[in-house]
């Protein structure tokens, strides 16, 4: 079953620069994507239309019926309950710790403390952090601190988690770490779409791959099928 559709969307900047032109795409519930390309190719841009931190000038972004591309400001929030986003920087909150930093998406919707407590614990230990839920961001590695940010992203239990750069500040055996709990996590049935440069994730995870340059989508690889010398 579909869950993200895009068509003929296009994306020009103040600039002149067309970050994206007549992008159409499909996305299946479940499917784990990588979203590939050069600096400056618009992957980027792709990926913050998803979680509406972009708008098109031009075409349609359905994500579970809804298109996000005619959102208005007000009721962003309420799609953005529904997915979870996962940066390169983390955003963790520094005055809280593992445990708050998760706890507070949930706190924001009102959930009861009995509830937040099960779900938190729950999704820390699926990273493998329930050794440091007292501990704060400052006190942990870089690979812990952007395991609390996927913790808190899928603590709501989102259809699909958006990834943008999640392993670009990490030393390359723990990005294959974060990506090993990537992949557990979409074999409970998240899709993911996650925007990368490092095309070693790439080579060895051997998922689908959209492939971008100047703004066009040239390429897309099924799963299994990606080779590095296709680029």
């Amino acid at each position: 079953m579909e869950l993200i559709r895009i068509s003929d969307v296009q994306k020009t900047y103040k600039t002149g620069t067309v970050a994206l032109y007549d992008a159409n795409l499909s996305i299946k519930k479940g499917e784990f994507v990588f979203v590939i390309g050069a600096s400056g190719s618009g992957k980027s841009t792709l990926i913050k239309m998803l979680y509406r931190e972009e708008k098109p000038d031009r075409g349609s972004i359905i994500i579970g019926g809804i298109n996000v591309a005619k959102l208005r400001n007000r009721k962003v929030y309420a799609l953005r309950r529904k997915l979870g986003v996962v940066f390169q920087d983390f955003k963790l909150l520094p005055k809280l710790t593992v445990y708050e930093n998760v706890a507070f998406a949930m706190e924001a919707l009102g959930y009861d403390k009995r509830e937040i407590h099960k779900r938190v614990i729950e999704v820390l230990d699926l990273v493998g952090l329930k050794n440091v839920v007292r501990k704060y961001p400052d006190q942990i590695s870089g690979g812990e601190q952007q395991r609390v940010a996927i913790a808190r992203a899928i603590v709501n239990r989102p259809k699909l988690l958006i990834c943008d750069e999640p392993t670009g500040n990490l030393d390359p055996d723990t990005s294959m770490e974060i990506m090993k709990v990537l992949e557990n996590i979409n074999a409970m049935g998240t899709t993911i779409v996650m925007a990368t440069h490092d095309r070693d994730i790439v080579d060895r995870m051997q998922k689908r791959v959209i492939l971008l340059d100047h703004g066009k989508i040239i390429k897309d690889i099924e799963k299994g099928s990606y080779v590095h010398e296709t680029v």
